[in-house]
């Protein structure tokens, strides 16, 4: 395993070293740093991240007991690949937690919360225009999280987390085969907040989930070429 962009930085994170290695290594998850079906490796991630072999050993060992990596008979460990059943098993998952989760933040989201999430907002716009589908991936998941963390539901946040997880690869060769970055259905998201509409925010917030994990299943349906 070979990540693109080696982080040395984990000592200097003001995280503890187990918990700033597993986001570290959980972010290559989210942003599609790793692949569907490849090998990860001890040794690669400790080279990719500058970390030691303990912290890199448990990180490995938290995102398997996640299901966000699988490991197999012979003890080998690699980035899920997802079935079409196992992408509609999401769906319907993201689809009950997160419009609930948005409606459950509107009240908490004053004006200038709302100002911050248009600034991300635009900052994934950027991406797409740039074609950054690394950055637009960051930004799509920084502008869902802040709404749902504003709702104050930790049990719901942990297993959207882990949903999140579970999907970040797939959708990010979908973006980069599809040769496109985007589209986000935000705006109409940041509407509703401004109008304090939950039934809008809702609707929003579902076709936003339901475009991306649309294109993950076409893409698993098409045929092989």
């Amino acid at each position: 395993m070979t990540p693109p962009n080696p982080a040395p930085l984990i000592a200097s994170s003001r995280l503890p070293v187990h918990e700033a290695t597993y986001r570290r290594l959980r972010d290559m998850m989210l942003f599609g740093e790793l692949a569907p079906g490849q090998k990860v490796t001890l040794q690669g991630v400790t080279q990719a991240l500058g970390a030691g072999m303990t912290p890199v050993r448990e990180a490995i060992r938290r995102l398997t007991a996640e299901g966000a990596l699988t490991l197999h008979e012979n003890r080998r460990i690699s980035v899920p690949v997802l079935t079409a059943a196992q992408v509609d098993e999401l769906a319907f998952a993201r689809l009950m937690l997160e419009p609930d989760l948005a409606e459950r933040a509107l009240a908490r989201l004053d004006a200038g919360a709302i100002d911050r999430l248009a600034m991300i907002d635009a900052g994934i716009d950027r991406a797409i225009a740039a074609g950054d589908v690394q950055g637009y991936l960051a930004g799509n998941h920084l502008f869902h999280f802040t709404i749902y963390e504003a709702a104050q539901a930790e049990i719901l946040l942990s297993v959207t987390h882990s949903l999140w997880l579970r999907s970040g690869p797939s959708l990010r060769v979908v973006v980069e085969e599809g040769g496109s970055v985007g589209p986000d259905l935000h705006k109409g998201a940041l509407d509703a907040m401004r109008r304090g509409d939950a039934v809008d925010l809702r609707a929003a917030i579902d076709a936003d989930i339901r475009q991306g994990l649309d294109r993950v299943r076409d893409s698993l349906l098409a045929p092989v070429p």
